[in-house]
């Protein structure tokens, strides 16, 4: 499954599972053996279905629901800066709301990005984001997940992710194809 699909993937899992239930942002563990179905799988990271509730599923436990883990970030020695936050743009592109299966940058809540270069090689990333609502359960999470993600970019060893309310986010600052996507063009 590569994507946000109508139709479900039914799973059992093959090992007990950190989740974090949505929209709530709740960490659960789901045991062994638990039936459900894969209703998202986008940027390395799934959204499921249990018993009536929607958990989201890092991509590094991919293997419990029988999937295979995302690949690791390659970079060449001699990257640039410019090389390094493409990539990061790359990355934050993974990033999704369990629920919407449109990923941060196309939503319009990545704000700024900056990189700062050290002079061992190192880089620390810095972000400004958003939120579609300030009392998102899944904001914590989110955050969390686009920090993971660049710490995941070699070089990088630590990303800075400020969580902004101002200006507020609204449906103007998305993409044009986020838009389409959601019937809001």
């Amino acid at each position: 499954m590569s994507g946000f699909s109508l139709s479900s993937e039914p799973f059992t899992l093959e090992r007990d599972c950190a989740a974090v239930m949505v929209p709530q942002g709740e960490t659960v563990t789901l045991p062994a053996g638990q039936v459900g179905y894969i209703t998202q799988a986008l940027g390395g990271s799934f959204t499921v279905y249990v018993e009536g509730n929607l958990f989201r599923i890092a991509g590094n436990d991919a293997d419990a629901l029988g999937k295979e883990p995302p690949r690791p970030i390659e970079l060449p020695d001699d990257a640039s800066d410019d090389d390094v936050e493409k990539l990061v743009w790359q990355q934050l592109r993974t990033c999704f709301d369990p629920e919407i299966p449109i990923n941060v940058v196309e939503l319009g809540l990545v704000y700024d990005v900056s990189l700062e270069h050290s002079d061992e090689g190192s880089r620390k990333a810095y972000v400004k984001m958003t939120l579609t609502a300030p009392g998102c359960g899944m904001g914590d999470i989110l955050v969390d997940d686009v920090r993971t993600k660049l710490e995941l970019i070699p070089t990088v060893m630590e990303a800075d992710v400020d969580l902004v309310f101002d200006p507020p986010w609204n449906q103007s600052m998305m993409s044009d194809a986020a838009k389409l996507e959601t019937g809001m063009l």
